[in-house]
């Protein structure tokens, strides 16, 4: 299964330097006017995961391959990008196609980089492309209620439940509120997800600063947490600059060294990955052997037979069971063969819920 953020926002707020230093690649064109980057570019990163280099130590891994996420630069939307200006047809297109948004504000003052709006408001660029996305939604529902009103009156079951659902959300996106903060039954849920609509996706807002500004914020990114935080969503400060800087450092002596010299810890980069990840609420476990330490991904909530699909569907095809230890465990007794002595290696069947952090050894047969 492939999990990815789309990297929006307005030209020139410097998502192609973020997208450019988080693939460390140049492949998608940083230039200083609207739609440089056309064809979203897609880059995969590896999500950092310090119980990973644990766990090969003490498995004496050969190889270490941890778990990735995958980024996609989509080309800037402008005002009227719902109605086609731009390129916005295609750019919304792109963004329907990612399964979280990761939304690049410019909140740092240079005046040899023009903004499309002429001046700094990071708020008002949010409302900007989160309304072009809403127009977009409320376009595709009022269409979809035209026909789906013809089926209901014909009798049609399922499009009279679907069109009470497009109705609802339609309404709360009238209102001015983003289709990712409706209300859904657990009974609605399935009929919500047919709607694919671009504001039902989570959204992380990534606060793009100067390098002065990096370990400390501004008055920009302090409006941006507090509008986070009362839509119940995340928010990011990091520097592009600092990032692309970083990036083009060859050891990770070098770039710490770097970052201290700037009162930073750790890239903005591995921030935004970590949020990107939890946005998607993913978890993380484990297969662990001499040959490899590996990370894997599932979501929240899958069973063992489906944790056990994202490495083969032959796997979860003749799923048996899964020896399963905790992290914890495995750390505590230095390794699996401790881990079975002391009785810590549980063998888990097909209802067994994954937990973040656990080790798997899948039994199967096809």
């Amino acid at each position: 299964m492939g999990f990815n953020c789309g990297i929006v926002g307005l030209p020139n707020v410097g998502k192609s330097t973020l997208f450019n230093a988080l693939t460390a690649t140049a492949a998608a064109e940083a230039a200083n006017y609207p739609f440089c980057t056309i064809e979203p570019n897609t880059g995969r990163v590896g999500v950092p995961d310090p119980r990973l280099f644990e766990l090969a130590k003490i498995a004496q891994s050969q190889k270490i391959i941890p778990t990735q996420l995958e980024f996609v630069d989509i080309a800037g939307l402008v005002r009227g990008a719902s109605k086609g200006e731009g390129l916005g047809n295609q750019f919304l297109g792109h963004i329907r196609s990612v399964d979280a948004i990761i939304h690049v504000l410019r909140c740092f003052e240079n005046d040899d980089i023009t903004h499309v709006d002429g001046s700094v408001d990071p708020l008002r660029d949010l409302t900007t492309i989160e309304t072009e996305l809403m127009l977009a939604d409320m376009e595709s529902l009022e269409r979809r209620v035209q026909g789906l009103e013809k089926k209901a009156k014909g009798g049609d079951a399922e499009s009279k439940a679907l069109l009470g659902i497009t109705q609802k959300v339609l309404k709360h996106l009238e209102e001015g509120k983003m289709a990712n903060t409706f209300e859904v039954s657990k009974d609605e849920k399935p009929l919500f997800d047919q709607l694919q609509l671009l504001t039902s996706k989570p959204i992380l807002y990534v606060c793009n600063v100067s390098e002065e500004e990096a370990a400390t914020g501004n008055a920009h990114t302090a409006k941006v947490a507090a509008y986070a935080q009362q839509h119940g969503t995340g928010s990011v400060i990091i520097s592009a600059a600092i990032e692309a800087e970083v990036s083009s450092l060859e050891s990770e002596e070098e770039q710490l060294e770097f970052l201290q010299s700037l009162g930073l810890q750790e890239t903005g980069l591995k921030q935004v990955i970590r949020e990107g990840y939890k946005l998607l609420d993913l978890l993380t476990f484990f297969t662990i052997g001499p040959k490899e330490a590996r990370a894997w991904t599932t979501y929240k909530g899958a069973k063992a037979p489906q944790a056990a699909g994202e490495i083969h569907t032959d796997f979860e095809r003749g799923f048996i069971c899964a020896e399963t230890t905790s992290y914890e465990d495995y750390i505590a007794c230095n390794g699996e063969t401790g881990a079975k002595a002391a009785g810590k290696m549980r063998l888990e069947g097909r209802d067994y819920i994954a937990k973040d952090g656990d080790i798997f050894h899948f039994r199967f047969n096809v």
